[in-house]
């Protein structure tokens, strides 16, 4: 019960898209992060923060959160939050493969109690040892030791584990998967194999990973991620995928906070409607580097 009230006090801590739409039409980055310094991203931005370091604060804050909600809740409460927050995890893990590779690494999240591998992760020295602390944790094997490699197995093991062990996820991780599986092999140009190609195999089935062209993978995913894509027969229309899922998330997510029932779905309603609200602010905050132009572009977000 403390956790669900919890929840569902945590959803005022977004500026929603009236609030987004203001800091897009700023007209700079200075008078945006000022105005959202005021706003409980404050938590984390502060006013003279540059768009990178803004736009890391509002990722932060949305991790703060999350910690905060994990500390009201029960033993299975706080592994559903931590698995969600393995998405920090992804983040923090691109930026270590950064540094290995010369460039400068940015800042990391501090996952507290949330972590899953980080403390261990955060020591490696070279891709492969982090392929092989993943491969001895609940990440499991990425199916490769390059880079690239290790950051798609991450993404696709966090999104099956999402939609096996936390109830009403899985079109959002299959819809997900379909749009990173579109990117792999019809933009990208490369084939998903090993595990990786497995763990896509798990939510999108083998005839759609094994799809030829964009237009017949969106011809054969299950109903439960056809949606991300119904439609979208071109490479440089994915983006509108994109923001059908993030619109799908938010949603979802409110009607999971409406539910009336003291129980893991307001919780998982409030994290989903919090990610949403982020993903919306950052976009913003790079229009606002842009001069505030154009402002229809978070319309649909």
């Amino acid at each position: 019960m403390a956790g669900t009230t919890r929840a569902r006090a945590l959803v005022r801590r977004r500026v929603g898209r009236a609030g987004a739409l203001r800091l897009a039409g700023a007209g700079s980055v200075p008078a945006a992060v000022s105005a959202l310094a005021g706003t409980p991203y404050g938590h984390e931005v502060r006013a003279g923060d540059g768009l990178e370091e803004a736009q890391h604060a509002v990722l932060a804050t949305l991790l703060w959160h999350v910690r905060v909600l994990a500390g009201w809740l029960p033993r299975d409460g706080t592994q559903m939050l931590r698995l969600l927050a393995r998405w920090f995890e992804i983040a923090n893990t691109d930026e270590l493969l950064h540094g290995m590779a010369g460039g400068a690494p940015g800042p990391e999240f501090d996952l507290g109690a949330l972590a899953t591998s980080w403390p261990r992760l955060r020591e490696a020295a070279t891709p492969g040892s982090v392929a092989s602390i993943l491969a001895a944790s609940p990440w499991g094997d990425p199916g490769g030791t390059c880079p690239q490699a290790v950051q798609l197995g991450m993404r696709l093991s966090w999104a099956v584990q999402v939609a096996e062990q936390i109830d009403g996820t899985t079109p959002w991780a299959a819809g997900a998967v379909a749009l990173l599986t579109a990117s792999e092999r019809h933009v990208a140009g490369r084939e998903l194999t090993g595990m990786g190609r497995d763990r896509a195999v798990a939510l999108l089935g083998p005839e759609a990973v094994g799809a030829s062209s964009l237009s017949a993978l969106a011809a054969r995913l299950p109903s439960t991620s056809r949606w991300a894509l119904d439609g979208l027969d071109q490479p440089d229309l994915l983006w509108q995928g994109e923001e059908r899922w993030w619109a799908r998330v938010e949603s979802d997510g409110r009607a999971l906070l409406a539910d009336p029932v003291f129980g893991p779905a307001p919780v998982l309603g409030v994290v989903a409607v919090l990610a949403c609200d982020a993903h919306r602010v950052r976009a913003a905050l790079e229009l606002a580097s842009r001069g505030g132009h154009p402002l229809e572009a978070l319309n649909g977000r």
